[in-house]
C-alpha cells in the first residue's frame, strides 16, 4: 500500500500556512528544482513533480481540506 505524502513537508510549510505562503514556497522550490536548470538530473525532475503535485492539492481549498 502506497504511503500518503505529506504535501506540507514537501513544500516546507506548516499546516496553518496561508495561500500566499503556499504560493511563495511553491515558487521558490519550483525555481530551485526546475528541469531547465538541471538538464538530465532525474532526481531534480522527480522533486519538481512532487512540488507541483503538492501545490495542486494545497492551493485548492477543497482538496486541501481532504488532505
Amino acid at each position: 500500500m502506497a504511503e500518503k505524502k505529506n504535501y506540507y513537508d514537501v513544500l516546507g510549510i506548516s499546516k496553518t500556512a496561508s495561500q500566499d505562503e503556499i504560493k511563495s514556497a511553491y515558487r521558490k522550490l519550483a525555481k530551485q528544482y526546475h528541469p531547465d536548470f538541471h538538464p538530465g538530473d532525474a532526481s531534480a525532475a522527480e522533486k519538481f513533480k512532487e512540488i507541483n503535485e503538492a501545490n495542486a492539492v494545497l492551493s485548492h481549498e477543497d482538496k486541501r481540506r481532504q488532505n
